[in-house]
């Protein structure tokens, strides 16, 4: 599919709003990382109290199955590049384990897409064996926890 064709076909539905991270899912390179600026300001409205950020954590990844899944249907590619609402919600879980200081918020972003983008074990077998919404989604997840463990490793150690 041209990138004008799936602009149109994006624009179209709804249901692809937020799959594709209100347009930055279209930008034509790394949308991925783009995609995973708005777990960002999403982290940063949401109150810091952790029941608040835990049930809007649960929120994002539920929806997201559904809105992943949808949209990857519909456009009839299973996890598109351009669908980045699993890497909002990534953003957003590992954003969950670090103070809100600049320093802090650079350093959960390069751990997200380090782990993201490289998928170590078993998150590449995730990636490649689950299906649909569930299968877009939990790779994410589990990115998010490998980057909020190595977070709250560099906390303990400064």
């Amino acid at each position: 599919m041209q990138h004008r064709e799936l602009v149109a076909k994006v624009l179209r539905n709804p249901v692809h709003w937020p799959a594709f991270g209100f347009g930055l899912g279209l930008i034509p390179f790394a949308p991925g990382t783009f995609g995973s600026l708005l777990g960002i300001p999403l982290w940063w409205l949401t109150p810091p109290v952790l029941w608040i950020q835990l049930t809007v954590a649960a929120l994002i990844v539920a929806v997201g199955i559904w809105i992943c899944g949808e949209s990857a249907r519909l456009i009839g590619v299973h996890d598109h590049g351009g669908i980045v609402w699993d890497e909002v919600a990534g953003m957003y879980l590992t954003l969950l384990v670090v103070p809100p200081e600049p320093a802090w918020i650079l350093a959960a972003f390069v751990a997200f897409r380090v782990m993201d983008i490289f998928k170590p074990w078993p998150i590449r077998d995730l990636d490649h064996s689950l299906k649909g919404g569930l299968g877009i989604m939990l790779d994410d997840v589990m990115a998010a926890l490998y980057a909020a463990c190595l977070l709250l490793l560099g906390r303990i150690m400064w």
